[in-house]
């Protein structure tokens, strides 16, 4: 499995193997899992989708940092790639963490998908 490089990629992956419902099951899985009250309707556009994902990212980095580790953690998300992104500018790191937990979430679902 490739892992998308992008958003768009990750958004046409999910188109390509019917799995967009699929994948944004387990983001509401794993928020309540985090104890986040959001849900997004499985009708969601994508666009919406990655700008909502965004803003909660970086309002749980500003307010709510613990909640925010403990996200991490449930949608398993690499601590290495945390690391290696740049926190100076918290808009722009929250973008990148939303992205990687959609990343993640995908591999979820592909897998769940491929091998069950």
């Amino acid at each position: 499995m490739q892992v998308p490089a992008n958003f768009e990629e990750l958004i046409s992956n999910t188109e390509e193997f019917e799995l967009y419902s699929k994948l944004i099951i387990q983001v509401n899985k794993d928020f309540l899992l985090a104890n986040i009250d959001l849900a997004f309707d499985e009708a969601i556009l994508p666009s919406s989708l990655k700008y909502l994902l965004h803003e909660v990212v970086f309002k749980l980095i500003q307010e709510k940092f613990a909640e925010y580790l403990n996200l991490l953690y449930i949608v398993d998300v690499s601590e290495e790639k945390i690391k290696k992104l740049d926190g100076s500018d918290t808009l722009k790191l929250s973008e990148q963490v939303a992205f990687l937990i959609l990343q993640r979430e995908w591999q979820k679902v592909w897998y769940r998908n491929k091998y069950s």
